[in-house]
């Protein structure tokens, strides 16, 4: 996450957790929030830089880590059920 500072990754990781909650219809609490968007965040940093895709600022460091940890949440899903 480029340029946003300490505070501003912390608020990226728990909205990033909060909207991967809502879409994947999941509940959980803050703190799970939090953990679900940071891991998210680092996961989806790593494919935008792996594809070479540009973002920065709090938007784009909110929608690449969004788009992680609905990933990381549909995967944890998955094998969960095995």
């Amino acid at each position: 996450m480029h340029g946003i500072g300490i505070l501003g990754v912390v608020l990226v990781g728990m909205l990033a957790g909060w909207i991967a909650k809502r879409v994947l219809n999941r509940r959980h609490g803050l703190f799970a929030n939090l953990i679900v968007g940071l891991l998210g965040a680092l996961l989806g940093g790593w494919i935008a830089d792996s594809l070479e895709i540009q973002f920065g600022g709090f938007l784009g460091s909110l929608a690449v880590s969004t788009a992680g940890a609905v990933l990381l949440l549909a995967v944890l899903s998955l094998l969960r059920r095995r």
